[in-house]
């Protein structure tokens, strides 16, 4: 999955190519692809799927577009991170300044609908191609199906308001739909996914690592009914997935270092591969981004204040901060170090306090691979920790409160971290919250702000967000409003289809 082949986008967005003519002949061009000249070899089949998994980088498979757009619209609004103020990225968006006309929403959208309609090519396309076999059908279509429910996941919750668009449409009549309601985005994931799972592999050769598996099915499945809550079915679904071939990594850094890359705790991940041949840019940039300025870094963004302070009492049984937090976080403690872009050791933090513009920084992804600090480590969307603690989410929410801490404490052993003991219904949900998943997951995908957001939606111990990130001194929660809890929906997309309408407030 980390060949360049992202060419083929373009290729796939071919309705039909018409040859040249006049009256005495007519010929092929055979440097072109149209639709009957592809959609006819396995290596079609697989190039298709790959321009689909490229859309998880962005609509034009770009890393800029990803990291710079794309993550930021995902993350910058949460309370575990601030963003530097002094840089222009995704900064109306932290701040609940943001118009309609803020790109990074306009990117997910973007990247959105071109993973939907590469895969809904590949559902219509592939089980009339005559030379793959039919399990080759079976497993390409059941990827397709499972990457169209994580793109419309992404939709649903950014979004909510969105076209529910299943088929590849070429009449133009069709080409400007109107939106659907949210419980019809949620039934069409369902049924994807469902389907999905009963045909995917449950591990793929190593040479496609990476591709989704009947694992990262489930595991997808399983939260989305969490996002609904579903608490019973949430917690069959992911019980599947616990019961699967799946471990915690002895070592929590390895999940971000790029040692044990869709390895045992990976379910899913965007594959980086940092490949600088004929051209190539095929990196993660993390590194650069969260890195001190003193180490070569760019300073994007960092943890806030109350992320630290939480993750600060999250401690073995000797006081000390756990390995989750040392290896999340740079921060002003003696045993804390981090990779510097200017040298292939770790800096103790006491040795360049003095020359930081930020009292603590993000660590996860700064890993140094080579002398150049290029970095092609992927970028994990569900692991097996997330999963734990969502199945000790639905197990805390159907009654099964001891049954819960026995999953966190498999996540926080992992990490040293003194295991709970006994704990009401009600102090375990919020130690699920406001512990457990912000210090586990910190920083990694959105993970944090669509929990706050799902918490806000939902009707079990309803949270409001502007409460949570007052609460957490997130800087401008003041400007937050209820139109906040989800995107605008893009205005150059109302421009050119008069069907849509913007989501309230906007």
């Amino acid at each position: 999955m980390k060949t360049n082949r992202y060419i083929l986008i373009a290729l796939l967005t071919i309705s039909l190519v018409s040859s040249c003519s006049d009256d005495f002949i007519e010929v092929d061009n055979k440097e072109t692809l149209t639709e009957s000249s592809f959609w006819q070899t396995k290596d079609h089949a697989l190039q298709a799927l790959t321009a689909t998994y490229g859309a998880l980088h962005g609509a034009d498979g770009s890393k800029w577009t990803f990291f710079e757009e794309i993550y930021v619209a995902m993350a910058y609004r949460a309370d575990d991170q601030i963003n530097n103020t002094a840089e222009t990225y995704g900064r109306t968006l932290a701040s609940f300044s943001n118009t309609t006309e803020e790109s990074g929403p306009n990117n997910i959208w973007k990247a959105s609908y071109s993973g939907i309609s590469r895969a809904n090519q590949i559902i219509d396309k592939v089980p009339n191609i005559e030379a793959l076999s039919q399990e080759d059908k079976d497993v390409i279509v059941a990827e397709a199906k499972f990457l169209r429910a994580y793109y419309y996941f992404w939709l649903v919750t950014g979004f909510e308001n969105v076209p529910l668009v299943t088929e590849f449409e070429v009449e133009l009549d069709n080409l400007f739909p109107q939106q659907s309601t949210p419980s019809a985005i949620w039934n069409q994931i369902e049924m994807d996914l469902t389907e999905a799972e009963t045909k995917l592999l449950t591990e793929h050769a190593a040479e496609w690592k990476g591709r989704a598996t009947k694992g990262a099915a489930k595991a997808l499945l399983g939260k989305v009914y969490l996002f609904q809550e579903k608490w019973p079915q949430a917690e069959s679904k992911l019980a599947e997935v616990v019961a699967m071939d799946y471990a915690l990594l002895d070592n929590y850094a390895d999940n971000f270092n790029g040692n044990s890359e869709n390895g045992p705790e990976s379910i899913f991940e965007i594959q980086f591969s940092g490949d600088r041949s004929n051209g190539n840019d095929e990196r993660q940039v993390f590194n650069f981004e969260i890195a001190p300025a003193a180490f070569g870094g760019w300073e994007l963004f960092f943890p806030s204040q109350w992320l630290v302070d939480e993750m600060r009492t999250d401690v073995d049984t000797d006081g000390n901060p756990s390995e989750r937090v040392y290896e999340s976080i740079f921060f002003d403690d003696p045993n804390s170090d981090m990779y510097s872009m200017e040298a292939t050791a770790k800096i103790p933090y006491s040795d360049v306090a003095d020359n930081l513009n930020n009292p603590s920084y993000f660590k996860k992804y700064s890993f140094n691979t080579d002398e150049e600090f290029y970095n092609g480590t992927n970028i994990a969307l569900i692991r097996f920790a997330d999963v734990l603690l969502m199945y000790a989410e639905a197990l805390n929410e159907n009654g099964k409160t001891p049954e819960a801490i026995i999953e966190i404490n498999k996540v926080r052993t992992r990490s040293n971290a003194v295991p709970l003991t006994s704990l009401t219904q009600s102090e375990l949900r919020d130690q699920i919250r406001h512990h457990e998943r912000p210090v586990e997951l910190a920083m990694e995908f959105g993970i944090r702000w669509f929990d706050l957001y799902r918490w806000q939606r939902g009707s079990t111990s309803k949270e409001s967000i502007k409460a949570t990130l007052e609460a957490h001194n997130k800087p401008f929660a003041e400007n937050f409003q209820d139109k906040h809890i989800v995107f605008p929906i893009p205005l150059q997309e109302i421009n050119i289809n008069d069907k849509l309408k913007q989501n309230t407030g906007w």
